[in-house]
């Protein structure tokens, strides 16, 4: 006998369809809880520092790097970045607890991966845009470039021997369409740096989550 070949196969439409659900779903989930926390958080992130309201009320922002920013840290450096740390940490408010819970894990020797990491950014989404106003009215206010703190803000993690990741460069990779690198980095600071930074280890040390951030 002939088969007519009835109910033997899966149905290639049927599969078809199937398949592209599932594609649309693994696109949609893709794009709620990958591209659009990391495209709200660096819409935040990149809030312009000239909506920062200075104490007179005109508009402050970080002054024109100057000089050598890449010269060797001083003390008066660090003593600035302490106090600029200081505010941003306070605009960051409650939001802060889970950056601080993703780098004690770090500090455990874990590296942090791209769950985490959307979890943090859809959490500080809100409230980074206020710590990156805080900041640049903290550098006006200290009269420090935004490219001289940076400098500061890797001697600091180097003489704390803390490992350099910063979600917001890796939310920038994202939303490009590129895996980021949460690779844990490691560099030793010089004598110089250690010495300096000692005095203020211990708050430097309870703030340093934020450099998670780009702050």
């Amino acid at each position: 006998m002939r088969s007519s070949g009835r109910g033997w196969g899966c149905g290639c439409l049927g599969c078809g369809g199937g398949t592209l659900l599932v594609l649309a779903l693994l696109v949609g989930a893709a794009w709620f809880f990958v591209i659009q926390p990391a495209r709200a958080f660096l819409a935040n992130w990149q809030t312009p520092p000239a909506q920062t309201q200075s104490q007179s009320g005109g508009a402050a922002t970080p002054p024109a790097p100057a000089g050598n920013v890449n010269a060797a840290l001083t003390r008066a450096d660090v003593q600035k970045f302490v106090r600029v740390r200081r505010e941003v940490r306070q605009a960051m408010g409650s939001s802060f607890t889970g950056v601080q819970q993703v780098w004690t894990d770090i500090q455990n020797g874990q590296n942090p991966n791209l769950f985490q990491m959307m979890t943090v950014l859809r959490e500080v989404g809100g409230s980074v845009g206020a710590a990156r106003q805080a900041q640049a009215a903290a550098l006006s206010s200290e009269n420090m470039s935004a490219e001289r703190y940076a400098v500061v803000r890797s001697g600091v993690n180097r003489a704390l021997g803390l490992p350099s990741i910063d979600f917001s460069q890796a939310a920038q990779a994202l939303q490009s369409g590129q895996l980021p690198d949460l690779n844990r980095d490691v560099q030793t600071g010089t004598a110089q740096e250690r010495a300096l930074v000692q005095p203020f280890q211990q708050e430097l040390t309870e703030t340093v989550a934020l450099g998670l951030l780009g702050l």
